[in-house]
């Protein structure tokens, strides 16, 4: 007969699966479950939304283990946190470095005229242009200035995350209900 330890085990990993499985849905939904889409992005995006740039560098780093008492959900991005949350982040030195290195790479592929030296008048050097414009926008910020950080969250309690955990439940109680069933039936 399966140990109360056994079946809480199986429980919780089968959590573990499901929610790491929904959360990143989210991901391709855009949005925490049935919430509002994540704020866009306030420059035109190269690829992808501003979650999936790295190619899903957040995504793909959200990692789920089972604890003693649940499941427990990290991730190895520092910038994990504030996507998720949303908040305030004050502009430093190494921050004005990433918006100029940022505002460099943005720069690096704008394509030029051979004859006139000046960037051609393409939609994607437009887009390159507005990019690094933002960029260098940040990259001017004074240390000490507030950037706001809307949440775009990806992760946590919702009402989805609540009926999940009772669906988990309810099956795993109804195959220890059919296990018992069985192993009585033997006796």
């Amino acid at each position: 007969m399966p140990s109360f330890d056994n079946i809480y085990r199986k429980i919780l990993n089968d959590l573990r699966v499901e929610l790491k499985e929904e959360f990143d849905r989210n991901f391709e939904r855009k949005a925490f479950f049935t919430d509002p889409p994540w704020a866009p992005v306030k420059y035109p995006a190269r690829r992808g939304s501003l979650m999936m740039r790295s190619p899903g560098g957040l995504r793909s780093s959200i990692m789920a283990k089972v604890i003693a008492d649940g499941v427990q959900f990290t991730s190895s991005k520092p910038y994990a946190d504030i996507h998720n949350e949303g908040g305030r982040i004050k502009v430093t030195p190494q921050i004005k470095k990433y918006f100029w290195a940022m505002y460099y790479k943005a720069t690096g592929g704008i394509t030029y005229s051979i004859k006139t030296k000046q960037a051609n008048k393409t939609k994607r050097n437009k887009m390159l242009n507005a990019e690094a414009q933002y960029w260098k926008n940040m990259a001017l910020m004074k240390v000490g200035t507030d950037i706001t950080i809307p949440e775009r969250r990806f992760i946590g309690r919702s009402p989805e995350v609540d009926q999940l955990i009772q669906n988990v439940i309810d099956d795993n109680m109804k195959e220890l209900n059919q296990t018992l069933i069985t192993q009585f039936k033997k006796q």
